[in-house]
């Protein structure tokens, strides 16, 4: 699978397969540099053709010609072409993406060889109706083997290459700008604020670290040493050379880089060092969610509490391991999780909230257990959740009420059409788009950051996986309604007539939305050491605001 993105009047790009361990956060994606990218002369491939690869075999009458896949052309980066996309504005102290074009690609997965279309759209992309997709056909936007596709009722077969043209709308983040805190010429240390995820992933594209860093700063061809939760704040690597990466990710593996984290939990934390060893089991790979279980990968946590406020304290937290959620899911298990954790602090867990490992219900029942609780509080987003990847997502959104769809006249209603209208991770045309690769988390540091975006996906997988996104179109009270401002609108984008997402009106999020408490204070080496200021929310004489 794969994924590229394409402004409108600009070349389209796609990104590196998962599989391949070598890939680049441009992904050779945003340049599509596939050597079949180029477009196939329908009439050229028409009867008598003979199909490279198969021994100058015939095409029979009828038969279509399918290019077969073709090497990709590793190490590029994300480029200037692809910053100029789209471009930024701020509101209400929030970063937001103008809406913009994106083409989302994939290659025919091997449950949809003998299938047409048709039945894909109906099975495995649910969330826009099949009167969207018959006009997105007409106007050109599926295309297969790079000619438009006229008829869904075209049957698949292997090594179909397909490209979906959306419009993508990105959630915001908070307006803070990037702090650069070292820029060596070895290695670049950042401030990152919360809410704003290290690189290209799921919804976010352009409000990520790596493209503020280049549409800003003009920094690119950076190496990730580590990432952070897309709510936590602080301290973020990067290598800026090849030779510095590789030397880091030795001292990774080598255990020789401390990290040190400041919190706020919930509770009383005990006076002294505590120290948590549980093993670590992922629940779910998609969206990252982990609990303590025997089976699970060992780790350490070493805690100590700072102070306590006489409703919550600031622990500092030393991970010792480098598991997913660990500080996140030790403190839960610990009984104090983190104020703000969207996951792990949830009353989904049951009456003890995960304390001492105690949840009574299945995996799927934890997840299902998750969706139904933001779904009541109107939070879906926070879980970063696939809408449709574990059967309930597009469930839920569907039940959602305050959503409201712009009519014609200005005027709004609740959704009723049954189909649900978030937006995919990515762009708004389906929440299940001809590929959802973006993923977080499985490269070494000797990867360029931009490769980390699609590493973990493998292209053969059973997974397409849907998430929502949310608008960000301004808002005016009319009474009890609400309404897009045209007049504002039309000086930041142009609304697409297809895009469902530009007909829903969202409120901003909230900065208890935005913000888990959770900072990475300080990255420590055997000769170097990074750190930042402690957040506010991290003083002794810190109150959480009503």
């Amino acid at each position: 699978m794969e994924q590229a993105a394409a402004a409108p009047g600009t070349p389209a790009e796609a990104n590196s397969p998962a599989s391949t361990q070598r890939t680049t956060a441009s992904e050779a994606a945003e340049t599509g540099k596939r050597k079949s990218d180029e477009p196939v002369d329908p009439e050229a491939s028409g009867r008598g053709k003979r199909r490279r690869g198969a021994g100058g075999k015939k095409l029979r009458p009828g038969e279509r010609y399918i290019p077969p896949p073709q090497k990709r052309n590793p190490g590029v980066s994300f480029s200037q072409e692809h910053f100029n996309e789209t471009s930024y504005y701020f509101e209400g102290g929030l970063r937001k993406v103008r809406p913009y074009y994106f083409d989302f690609k994939t290659y025919c997965k091997g449950r949809w060889i003998g299938k047409s279309l048709l039945e894909v759209f109906k099975s495995e992309f649910r969330a826009e109706s099949i009167e969207y997709y018959q006009r997105a056909a007409k106007e050109g936007r599926i295309r297969l083997n790079e000619s438009p596709v006229e008829d869904l009722s075209v049957v698949l077969r292997n090594n179909d290459h397909m490209r979906n043209t959306v419009h993508r709308h990105e959630p915001p983040v908070v307006g803070r700008p990037l702090e650069v805190l070292v820029d060596d010429g070895e290695v670049l240390v950042v401030d990152k604020p919360a809410s704003i995820p290290v690189h290209p992933c799921g919804r976010f594209r352009h409000n990520t670290v790596i493209f503020i860093l280049g549409k800003e700063l003009g920094i690119s061809e950076l190496h990730t040493v580590h990432r952070l939760d897309r709510l936590t704040s602080g301290v973020l690597l990067f290598a800026r050379t090849l030779e510095t990466s590789k030397k880091l990710d030795q001292l990774v593996r080598d255990r020789q880089l401390e990290k040190e984290y400041v919190c706020r939990v919930e509770g009383e934390f005990p006076e002294g060092e505590v120290i948590c060893e549980e093993p670590i089991l992922v629940v779910s790979f998609k969206i990252g969610l982990c609990r303590v279980d025997p089976k699970g990968k060992e780790c350490r946590t070493v805690f100590q509490s700072l102070s306590f406020n006489g409703k919550t304290s600031v622990v500092r937290c030393l991970p010792h391991t480098g598991r997913t959620h660990q500080i996140r899911v030790h403190l839960q298990y610990l009984g104090f999780p983190i104020l703000n954790d969207p996951i792990y602090g949830s009353s989904a867990w049951g009456p003890h909230r995960g304390k001492g490992g105690q949840v009574g219900k299945s995996d799927e029942e934890l997840l299902r257990a998750l969706v139904e609780e933001h779904q009541s509080q109107e939070s879906l987003h926070l879980l970063d959740l696939p809408d449709d990847g574990f059967g309930i997502g597009q469930e839920a959104e569907k039940n959602k009420t305050s959503e409201k769809i712009v009519k014609s006249d200005g005027m709004t209603e609740p959704d009723k059409s049954g189909e649900s209208h978030q937006t995919p991770p990515d762009a708004c045309g389906g929440d299940k788009k001809l590929d959802t690769q973006e993923s977080t988390g499985c490269s070494s540091s000797s990867e360029t950051v931009n490769e980390v975006s699609q590493c973990c996906t493998d292209p053969d997988s059973n997974s397409t996986s849907l998430q929502e996104t949310q608008s960000h179109v301004p808002i005016r009270s009319n009474g009890n309604q609400t309404e897009a401002t045209d007049s504002t609108q039309k000086t930041q984008w142009s609304r697409d007539l297809l895009c469902s997402e530009c007909k829903i009106v969202r409120p901003d999020p909230t900065e208890k939305e935005l913000i888990m408490y959770l900072h990475a204070l300080r990255y420590k080496g055997p000769d170097f050491e990074y750190s930042t200021h402690l957040p506010d929310w991290a003083k002794e004489d810190w109150v959480e605001a009503d």
